[in-house]
């Protein structure tokens, strides 16, 4: 998980690339959980302490931000609410080995109060809708923890009533992905394989499972990129002359003589894109590179 948000700042995926290679094996029926946000804290324990000092001056510069040794902030405000990064953050959790987890709140964008104590800035009450007291949270004269009420995430700006009637709410846009990664096994089951491309911004990876074969990019910088991608020398065939991204039913070519991708990214842009390597001999197990 920091690796994710140390990329995205650092506008260089090298660290994830490095944590995924060290990450040991586990069972075939087992899974690992991955999460943006999770147990109140965005968790710096695994990192070196030079890499927590870096962290914590990029994302929680104020010492309110700050808990034991990670970081109390929502999602939204660690990326700026920037809805650019956030679907961007979230296309990498959704297509890296793991069970994904989502934290509540953060489906709408939900906003932090760092005065309140210890972890319960983020805690605060689900803003269902935008009606007072406490946005259809409880009938209550008075919660536990307050709802967040400030220009930006207050309930008027941030409910779940609001977000489902939305069609182009992040909300509905995460339920759109989760729906188009249920339809890939090689999400849940697959291997993958990293490729990455010309540029350190930008990160490539194959996900694989039998037949089901996705080409996952990232760009992670503000700025745009014309990147190329080496493809494994099986996806070499005649057949496989393009690959297609789920969400804009977009082609694009592959190099088949050099068995290559060249790409043109926007600022945080991400692609999933699907390579149909039908007419290559199929293998009889999972795995086909």
């Amino acid at each position: 998980m920091p690796r994710i948000y140390m990329s995205i700042k650092a506008e260089n995926c090298v660290s994830l690339r490095n944590i995924l290679a060290e990450t040991p094996p586990i069972p075939k029926t087992c899974q690992w959980v991955t999460f943006l946000r999770n147990h109140d804290e965005l968790t710096l324990e695994m990192v070196t302490p030079e890499e927590r000092k870096w962290m914590w001056e990029q994302y929680a510069p104020h010492t309110r931000m700050r808990i034991n040794l990670g970081i109390r902030r929502r999602l939204a405000q660690l990326l700026d609410n920037d809805r650019r990064k956030i679907e961007l953050i979230h296309s990498m959790l959704l297509t890296l080995p793991g069970s994904p987890i989502l934290y509540y709140g953060d489906e709408i964008l939900m906003g932090d109060n760092i005065w309140l104590e210890d972890r319960n800035g983020v805690r605060t009450p689900m803003q269902w809708d935008p009606s007072p007291p406490h946005a259809g949270f409880s009938t209550a004269a008075k919660t536990y923890a307050p709802i967040v009420n400030d220009a930006m995430f207050g309930p008027h700006r941030v409910n779940v009533k609001d977000a489902m009637e939305d069609p182009s709410s992040f909300y509905n846009i995460l339920k759109h992905m989760i729906a188009v990664r249920r339809k890939h096994g090689c999400f849940g089951w697959g291997d993958l394989l990293w490729l990455g491309s010309t540029d350190p911004a930008v990160s490539a990876w194959l996900r694989y499972y039998m037949m089901d074969i996705m080409l996952i990019i990232h760009n992670v910088s503000d700025k745009p990129k014309s990147v190329t991608i080496n493809l494994p020398r099986r996806m070499s065939s005649p057949v496989c002359t393009e690959a297609v991204d789920e969400f804009t039913n977009k082609s694009y070519p592959i190099d088949t003589a050099n068995c290559r991708i060249s790409l043109d990214l926007g600022p945080y842009q991400f692609l999933w894109l699907a390579i149909d390597l039908e007419g290559v001999n199929k293998p009889n197990a999972p795995g086909v590179l």
